[in-house]
């Protein structure tokens, strides 16, 4: 039962895990009006620019109120253009304006992380401090309070938030949750900028988003790129602390195809009303050996990180739901070893000691194939059910044991911390 090693990365430059591949992609923009054949392009002559282009907005908001709306019939969509507001030219500028005030909006309160370790030196075996990880985040709210990845802090003796402002504050971390990949730091700074925090429920595939965050820690403050909501709704899963282990699953994240880079982790996607709707996390590394990802990065959802932040911000932790078991997804070898002619499910590798599913009387090489009638498909699917209880809840396992199905009732119990 041989587990396979996550493709996914964490785009965190000089971390103490130190990924290996990375995306770099290029974004094009293409542009496409109705009634008209041509491409937009990134610029247009200064003819065209001054004599058809309309009036820039000042805002994300202002360029919104701009733009034509969206044709919902049939008959509005054979529709050409009829105003020389509507020409290529004008319409690349009104979506060039935007991209520039949601970046001048979110960017003085996108902040770079450098996490300091402790090492020795070799010869007088006297500590130093050394920087061990570089990533992002972005200002929470007016009371210090800063956002990111768990894996941008992890291990760190000393965190240290620099604004693009060029004031920098020693961060001191309020609490962080590796199961969500997110945590909570606070500088005494005053008067912090702050940034919207949108709803991504909201979101639909072609929307466009920003990414913003220190890319490669280049100096000059954070770098912005663009692209579109490539699908939502995503199960993935973390690497883990070793090459060849599984870190947590993150569900519901957001797929986009802007380029998120090495020192992006942590830092804010934004929509076009200059609204964060994500926190960038994870990009695909290399699907096979000699096949690179192109174009796939992972946020987690706003919709998903507030929550968590706001349990931070209030405790200092979260508390997630367990039943205590290891499991891999069934496949037709393992079912073939197994016996069995169940199609799908997981099945249980080891059962903790002194953990609900022990109690429960849950045994390794049992299948589970649904949770309170719900089927399981995977092992993802399964976490997610798991995770979407609270502590105290009591679940009703479909369990296929030796050919026979039988029913299993679980209290779940709170998660230990790890470590």
């Amino acid at each position: 039962m041989n587990e396979t090693r996550s493709i996914f990365t964490w785009p965190t430059i000089y971390g103490p895990r130190r990924p290996i591949i990375y995306l770099a992609t290029l974004l094009v923009v293409v542009l496409s009006l109705a009634g008209c054949g041509a491409l937009g392009t990134a610029s247009a002559s200064p003819t065209a620019t001054t004599t058809t282009q309309a009036p820039a907005p000042t805002t994300a908001a202002a360029a919104a109120a701009t733009q034509a709306p969206a044709p919902t019939t049939a008959a509005t969509q054979t529709s050409a253009p009829t105003s020389a507001s509507a020409s290529p030219a004008a319409a690349l500028d009104q979506f060039s304006t935007a991209i520039r005030d949601v970046a001048q909006q979110a960017k003085p309160a996108v902040v770079q992380i450098t996490n300091e370790q402790v090492q020795f030196d070799g010869f007088t075996n006297q500590p130093f401090t050394v920087p061990a990880g570089v990533g992002s985040g972005v200002v929470y709210d007016d009371q210090g309070h800063i956002l990111t990845n768990n894996h941008v802090v992890a291990g760190a003796q000393q965190l240290t938030v620099a604004l693009p402002d060029g004031s920098v504050y020693p961060a001191t971390l309020v609490g962080a949750d590796a199961y969500t990949d997110l945590a909570v730091l606070k500088v005494n700074g005053q008067h912090l900028p702050l940034v919207r925090f949108g709803d991504s429920q909201q979101l639909q595939v072609g929307d466009w988003v920003v990414a913003i965050g220190n890319a490669l820690a280049l100096p000059g403050g954070p770098t912005v790129s663009a692209g579109v909501v490539s699908a939502l709704g995503r199960t993935v899963q973390e690497p883990g602390e070793s090459r060849n282990s599984q870190g947590p699953y993150l569900f519901d994240v957001i797929q986009t195809d802007a380029p998120i880079n090495p020192g992006n982790s942590g830092g804010p996607l934004i929509d076009l009303q200059g609204e964060v709707v994500g926190i960038n996390t994870l990009v695909a590394g290399q699907a096979e050996p000699g096949v690179q990802a192109q174009g796939i990065g992972f946020a987690i959802s706003i919709a998903t990180a507030k929550p968590i932040a706001d349990q931070l911000v209030a405790t200092g932790h979260v508390t997630h739901p367990y039943i205590g078991v290891q499991q891999v997804p069934l496949n037709p070898l393992i079912a073939n070893r197994l016996g069995t002619s169940v199609k799908s499910g997981v099945v249980i590798v080891s059962v903790g000691q002194g953990t609900p599913a022990e109690a429960a009387g849950l045994r390794s090489r049992d299948i589970i194939t649904a949770v309170d009638g719900t089927a399981v498909a995977d092992d993802s699917a399964f976490a997610k059910i798991i995770n979407s209880h609270k502590t105290g809840d009591t679940i009703d396992l479909t369990v296929v044991r030796g050919g026979q199905t039988i029913h299993l009732k679980v209290t779940l119990a709170e998660r230990p911390t790890p470590g």
